[in-house]
């Protein structure tokens, strides 16, 4: 369960993320609300997961799901420019987050 909430709280990180982006410094409100409500989400599903999950792991996976597809959302909408070694690295970013939770 602990995992799943985690993953779930690494997805809000990058819908929290984007929302800030999108709220032009908090100058428009629905990304603003968005934001304020997605980051709560997902702090507290990782602190949840912190209970049951090594601090580091937790931490770690959380951060490269959010950073991932905070990524890949900047490359689909246009925001960031996708290249072969962008791609690349966002490949080895998963495969070690999914390492990490291999070992733990």
């Amino acid at each position: 369960m602990s995992w799943a909430i985690l993953i779930f709280s690494g997805m809000l990180e990058a819908v929290w993320a984007s929302a800030l982006a999108a709220s032009n410094g908090f100058r428009k409100l629905w990304p603003t609300v968005l934001f304020l409500a997605s980051m709560m989400l997902s702090m507290v599903g990782l602190a949840y997961a912190m209970t049951d999950l090594p601090t580091g792991t937790a931490y770690a996976v959380w951060v490269g799901i959010g950073a991932t597809l905070t990524v890949v959302w900047s490359m689909v909408s246009g925001a960031e420019k996708a290249s072969i070694i962008r791609v690349a690295l966002l490949v080895l970013l998963i495969g070690s987050v999914a390492g990490l939770k291999a070992v733990s």
